[in-house]
């Protein structure tokens, strides 16, 4: 059987300076492209009008959009459900002199554009609803309160399962893929729907179990190897590690180039971002999480840390006399 990687032996925390300077290089212009443009919501979260269509037969969901766009109802989203002649369209109309939240002057476009292209009487207007703007503003406060809830777990499990350092060290390497992220989509122009929401979380979760992989190992190799420092544990721990990461990472973006490609408009935008992810997410496990870690034990050294022997250890940490 190939194995891939089987006798890896990088100097990845050695290289970490450039991976900083590579972080800076994308971050620092990205995060000024966010604040300038800021980025582009969904009518879930913006406000809008939802209708539902049957039609009497069988419709491409492209020849709809280009129909609403004719109508002055451009971007709008529509999701093919149950069968291929069942349709919900979010939309908000973008006429001048128009209320983009009126939903009666929205649904009035939508049955004009389905007239001009599907033809009267050859569909049914199934149900038609409002979102309001404060309804999508309590939906980007719950995603955010969805993503800070993740990293207060997250640090709590790994103060447990490990210690507090290491939690702090995940949290860090989360944040940048998520500011990473926020960075790409904002340049990509994606438009933030509730789809995407679930690819940043989905893209987390992802990340921070690659994380807790390299971490866990590193756990196992400070008791295995005594005598090595720090650095040189956390370079065995993601070199060991490699040979798993590849092969799982090279399946995942198999299947999101699929998804990208075969999965339609809706499921687009979620295929990108979680490709995108899967690689800040390696990145950060290797270059951030480490690095950070190495960092933490430096600054605030622990019972386990080598040459380094504390007062006070922590519970089920072992004590490592100093070498010369």
């Amino acid at each position: 059987m190939t194995r891939f990687f089987a006798n890896a032996n990088y100097d990845f925390i050695g290289f970490r300076k450039y991976a900083y300077g590579l972080t800076a290089a994308i971050l620092v212009p990205g995060l000024i492209f966010l604040a300038i443009f800021g980025l582009h919501y969904s009518i879930e979260f913006t406000g809008g009008t939802l209708v539902q269509v049957r039609t009497e037969q069988a419709v491409d969901v492209g020849q709809l959009r280009a129909a609403l766009d004719a109508q002055g109802i451009p971007g709008a989203e529509i999701q093919s459900f149950g069968s291929a002649q069942d349709f919900t369209i979010r939309a908000r109309v973008a006429k001048e002199g128009t209320d983009a939240d009126d939903t009666q002057a929205t649904a009035i476009a939508v049955s004009a554009a389905l007239d001009a292209t599907l033809g009267a009487g050859t569909y049914t207007i199934l149900n038609s609803g409002g979102v309001g703007p404060k309804v999508g503003a309590e939906l980007r406060s719950q995603a955010l309160l969805a993503i800070l809830l993740s990293f207060v777990a997250v640090l709590a499990y790994l103060a447990w399962r490990f210690e507090w350092r290491f939690g702090l060290a995940a949290v860090g390497a989360t944040a940048h893929d998520i500011l990473a992220t926020l960075v790409f989509i904002a340049v990509m122009r994606i438009e933030v729907s509730l789809v995407v929401v679930g690819a940043v979380l989905s893209m987390v979760g992802y990340s921070l179990n690659d994380t807790i992989i390299i971490f866990d190992r590193v756990r196992e190799d400070l008791h295995k190897y005594k005598r090595d420092d720090f650095a040189s544990v956390l370079n065995r721990a993601v070199n060991e590690t490699l040979p798993r990461s590849v092969l799982t990472h090279a399946t995942t973006l198999a299947t999101l180039t699929a998804l990208a490609i075969l999965g339609g408009e809706v499921i687009r935008p979620f295929a990108l971002v979680m490709f995108f992810g899967v690689f800040t997410g390696t990145f950060s496990s290797i270059y951030i999480a480490g690095p950070l870690l190495l960092y933490i034990e430096q600054r605030w050294p622990g019972a386990d840390v080598r040459g380094v022997k504390t007062s006070a250890p922590h519970a089920g940490s072992t004590k490592v006399q100093p070498t010369v």
